[in-house]
Parts: C-alpha cells; structure tokens; sequence
C-alpha cells in the first residue's frame, strides 16, 4: 500500500477522533445558539458601517471611533459566550493535533524518525524549518 492510500486512512481514523468530535459538536453549538448568532449578526452590520464611514470622504472621525468602540464590545460579548468559548477550545486541541502530524511528516520528510515525535509545544506552527528542537 503506498503513502497515499495509508494517509487516507489515517485522515479517516482522525475522523474519529474525540479532539475532532468535540470540535464538530462545539461548532454545531455555536450554529445553533440564536443569542451568539445575533450577536455574531449585529458585530458584522457595526463593521459593515465602520467600514463604510471609514470609505468616505469627508469622515467623521467621531463616529468612527464610536463604532469601533461598539464593534469591540460586541466582539468581547462573542468571545466570552459560552459556546464561542467551547468552540475555541476545541478548535485550539484540533489545531495541537494537525500541528503533532504536521511534526511528524516534517521529520519524516526531513529524513528523521517520525516514531519518535513527541507532541509539539503550545508555540509549535508544525514547521520544522524554523524550530530548534521537538525531534
């Protein structure tokens, strides 16, 4: 079986995963709580208007400040909703395992040995190019 075929697999195995399952159910939270979605609703509109009053040409500085102000208020009230907050957690454990097969394809492909990749850092992009040390 080449590497190809032997990735799907493990592609569909990661499907299973409960790091990947929490994720999927937190981004179905979010999707279905109709407070966050307004909130998520209003925060576009207020930066749809900043960006329009941005766009003129005689802009009112004030009002631009005012809308920031708004636009950051509201983005705060997203991102301490419950929901929002589950999701960013979940999305952060998935984001540490593609970062962990990121490190191991790395090394494999660097010539290393992909069974002795240990887990990355919280600071780990995945890219060994620019790191000094997991391997």
């Amino acid at each position: 079986m080449d590497c190809i075929e032997l990735f799907k697999k493990a592609a569909a195995a990661m499907q299973t995963d409960p790091r990947l399952l929490a994720l999927t159910t937190a981004q179905k939270a979010c999707d279905d709580d109709q407070a966050l979605q307004e909130l998520i609703g209003q925060f576009n509109l207020l930066r749809i208007d900043m960006n329009e009053e941005i766009g003129k040409s005689e802009r009112d500085n004030q009002k631009i400040a005012e809308l920031n102000e708004k636009v950051g208020k509201v983005y705060q009230e997203i991102m301490e909703a419950p929901a929002m907050v589950a999701y960013n957690e979940a999305k952060t454990a998935v984001e540490g395992m593609i970062n962990h097969i990121n490190a191991i394809v790395n090394t494999a492909v660097e010539g290393g040995d992909p069974m002795l990749v240990e887990e990355p850092s919280a600071s780990c992009t995945g890219s060994c190019s620019s790191c000094s040390g997991c391997h």
